[in-house]
């Protein structure tokens, strides 16, 4: 593999380059740029089939670089540091990236994926996904990207359900009546969709408010969605859904 280290501080980009030396196999080269127009330049010279791409960058960011390109044809991993709106994003659109200051373990982990699925088919709409989030688009037209196991799919948050815990995986259910069943814990997905009109009623159930029929006082309290499923109602959080309810 050709691998391309695009930051713009150079003892970070050095770090990064004596890592990916020491601890990952199977690279053939490695090349790296100070930011968008030495990135783009290098890209077109060594046509890279990995780069490492800062967010941040002096003359523009790294999505500013990914949009001067007619075609994407490597795998990509975003730099980072710890920005939440940036997280958020690379979360919302399944994009993989690594946070500064970058671990070795967590290098080889992101180099262990690229051989698995060395070209992502997927990546152009995966960064428009990221752009939304970055843009701040509303619940109406935001998207999230899941990943199971063999497919990949560009779901509107609007059109989520609910979603319910199952040990360290979590079942999304949605209006078109797909169960989509993904290798991350619920408690990830409660930060990102509780700013688009999701909460949690009860440990193992995060529901979309703006699905739900009706609230049930039997048996403790359950509130009923839109495909008639029932969500129980932990004491401790009946309070909290009762006023929320009030609100809508």
């Amino acid at each position: 593999m050709k691998v391309l280290v695009v930051d713009n501080e150079l003892n970070i980009r050095e770090s990064i380059i004596e890592m990916i030396s020491a601890f990952c196999n199977g690279i053939d080269e490695l090349h790296e740029a100070d930011g968008v127009a030495t990135g783009l330049k290098k890209i077109e010279e060594v046509n890279p089939d990995v780069v490492l791409l800062d967010v941040e960058l002096d003359d523009g960011t790294g999505m500013d670089l990914l949009s001067k390109l007619a075609t994407i044809n490597f795998h990509l991993i975003f730099i980072t540091a710890h920005n939440k709106y940036a997280i958020d994003a690379f979360k919302f659109s399944a994009t993989d990236f690594l946070l500064k200051p970058i671990s070795p373990d967590e290098l080889i982990d992101a180099f262990e994926k690229v051989k698995q699925h060395i070209k992502n088919k997927y990546l152009s709409e995966q960064l428009q996904v990221m752009q939304q989030s970055l843009n701040k688009i509303t619940s109406k037209e935001k998207k999230i990207v899941l990943k199971d196991s063999h497919s990949i799919y560009f779901v509107n948050v609007n059109d989520i359900i609910r979603c319910e815990s199952d040990g360290q995986y979590t079942e999304f259910y949605t209006e078109d009546c797909k169960k989509i069943v993904i290798s991350k814990s619920l408690k990830e997905y409660e930060e990102l969709l509780e700013p688009f009109g999701f909460i949690r009623p009860h440990h193992s159930h995060i529901i979309n408010t703006n699905k739900i029929l009706r609230f049930d006082k039997v048996n403790g309290g359950s509130l009923v969605m839109c495909d008639q499923t029932e969500v129980p109602v932990s004491h401790r959080k009946k309070a909290e859904i009762l006023q929320v309810l009030d609100s809508l």
